[in-house]
């Protein structure tokens, strides 16, 4: 990737509907049902553009781990921040090393993911927590998921039984955004019945190209994404989304 796209992706991060509203769910969730108050020891793979991890400041050390070079190279100079290159599926970390491994949206990216999921289970501490994303249901597969070199989407059974079977406890699984997943499907499920006009062009197969910073849609949808924390918060499961959030530990069976 050219560094015009890391440019315009960490605007986005900042900007976008989807994951500001995302990003104060996360915060939400880890808040009512990880930190104590205590300092975490956090591993943070797959940190993008870095504002999951500006995030995860607020609960203790964070180590930043990011698998492409480029966008690596673009974190430490442009942005002067410290960051590992390295891959989910072979951490450079000693075995109980954190108390907190995330990888937000990040698994799906990942051709093994059990071994992913395996070396999780690793570097994380007795008894403490991860904390995964991953894109839901692979009939909402679109251009999206392939230009973000996506493997796979994941149904909230799959997700708990990759994990479960690693040997991890899985102690909270959902869907989210759950409230815009009609429109999302529809949307998802029409544009794979009309002809592509952009088929050699990858100008707008992304979702995240198709928004306007500020623009009252995307006043509105960040709004109607963002109330979900209030129902997760308050232990409501959502039965379908556009995405999953599983919380769980490395504990004894």
């Amino acid at each position: 990737m050219e560094a015009y796209y890391y440019k315009a992706y960490y605007q986005l991060e900042r900007e976008h509907w989807w994951f500001r509203a995302r990003l104060e769910i996360l915060s939400s969730m880890i808040s009512n049902r990880i930190y104590k108050g205590k300092s975490l020891k956090i591993l943070n793979a797959g940190v993008a553009t870095g504002a999951t991890s500006k995030m995860l400041e607020s609960f203790g050390e964070v180590t930043s781990l990011e698998y492409d070079k480029d966008c690596c190279h673009f974190l430490k100079e442009e942005l002067k921040m410290d960051v590992i290159q390295g891959s989910l599926t072979d951490l450079p970390f000693k075995d109980n090393s954190f108390d907190l491994v995330c990888a937000f949206d990040v698994i799906e990216h990942i051709q093994d993911d059990q071994k992913a999921v395996h070396e999780i289970k690793r570097v994380l501490k007795q008894d403490q927590k991860f904390f995964v994303t991953v894109p839901a249901y692979q009939f909402l597969w679109s251009e999206h998921d392939e230009v973000n070199y996506h493997f796979r989407r994941y149904t909230r059974t799959q997700l708990g039984k990759l994990f479960s079977e690693a040997g991890l406890r899985v102690n909270l699984k959902s869907y989210f955004n759950a409230i815009l997943f009609p429109p999302i499907a529809l949307v998802r499920t029409l544009s794979k019945l009309l002809p592509n006009k952009n088929t050699e062009s990858q100008e707008n197969r992304s979702d995240f190209e198709k928004y306007t910073p500020g623009s009252l849609s995307d006043k509105v949808l960040y709004r109607i994404f963002k109330t979900e924390r209030f129902f997760l918060k308050r232990g409501v499961r959502f039965p379908f989304g556009v995405s999953i959030l599983m919380i769980g530990e490395k504990a004894d069976p």
